[in-house]
């Protein structure tokens, strides 16, 4: 077969609230956070005030960062603020998929799936019209290279039908109590509007942590590549690669997602885990000056500035 290659916790204690290629990628990301600013608080008992270190230069919309061991927030902008969030739209949609489970399904690639990636030019897995593969086996192709393609054979699956699907992701942002959520694709594209899909940074890190809390969503995500053999006549050679440059710069790293449309800008939804302390954030429209690098090196300084600090 000729192969197919695709290249591209509830309520927090907060305890800082400040606004404020893979090789080559590698050497791009690996730098060390700026110098940290100071901030002063006054805890509760109004006994002392306590300095506290904030992260310098996180050039983003909107971002959170959380201990995922403590439920501790450690910094976040606009928390609430809702924002378009592109393919982190996908981890619902792996979500829903999980929690239905039967992921031996097998389901065949159609050629509306073909057409809805062309047709609007979405990312893709290079799916193959024809092709038989497993529930499993698209949730590699949805979550690496984030392949619009597989998320729309899942949806038609697990609905059944788009819309139904649509609609037990809304009810799943409802059961984890995502109040600035709303889903109206399964991908994250741009349907009605740019702005018809959106999230927040607080709400994601709570889809981030249900999501994570699943073994095969979490072995998923911290891959960095993804090989599916040729079988006879059921489905050509796939190979995806993930679209997570952290995987590859930043030791410890464990996934999550990008994200990016015009709406979004670049986007990231990420966790690390150093020694026992696992840190799981969030930046949204990261600097959207500069190059598409820009939301791995924002992830970066966070991550560095929150591993320093208890």
């Amino acid at each position: 077969m000729t192969p197919v290659f695709n290249s591209i916790r509830g309520n927090r204690t907060s305890l800082v609230i400040t606004a404020g290629a893979m090789a080559a990628a590698t050497a791009i990301l690996a730098i060390p956070a700026g110098p940290a600013a100071a901030a002063t608080t006054t805890p509760a008992s109004s006994v002392r005030a306590a300095r506290v270190s904030v992260p310098a230069d996180i050039r983003a919309w909107g971002a959170e960062l959380v201990d995922a061991n403590s439920g501790v927030r450690l910094w976040s902008k606009r928390l609430h603020a809702p924002r378009p969030i592109g393919s982190i739209a996908k981890v619902m949609t792996a979500l829903v998929v999980l929690q239905a489970g039967d992921l031996n399904r097998k389901i065949t690639v159609t050629r509306a799936a073909i057409r809805y990636v062309r047709r609007d030019g979405a990312s893709s897995a290079g799916l193959v019209r024809g092709d038989v593969l497993t529930a499993r086996q698209l949730l590699e192709a949805m979550l690496l290279p984030s392949g619009c393609d597989a998320a729309y054979l899942l949806a038609t699956a697990y609905g059944p039908g788009r819309t139904a699907f649509i609609g037990k992701m809304n009810a799943e942002a409802g059961r984890l109590d995502l109040g600035s959520t709303h889903f109206t694709s399964f991908d994250g594209m741009p349907f009605p509007t740019e702005h018809s899909t959106y999230s927040s940074p607080a709400d994601l890190i709570k889809l981030g942590e249900a999501a994570m809390k699943y073994p095969l969503f979490r072995k998923i995500v911290r891959q960095r590549s993804y090989l599916v053999h040729g079988w006879a006549r059921h489905h050509h050679r796939y190979f995806w690669t993930t679209t997570d440059l952290l995987l590859a710069s930043y030791r410890g790293a464990l996934g999550i997602k990008t994200g990016s449309t015009q709406a979004a800008g670049d986007c990231l939804l990420f966790e690390a885990r150093r020694g026992s302390r696992t840190l799981i954030g969030v930046v949204l429209h990261a600097n959207p000056t500069n190059s598409f690098y820009s939301r791995f090196v924002m992830a970066t300084r966070l991550l560095n500035w929150g591993f320093r600090h208890s």
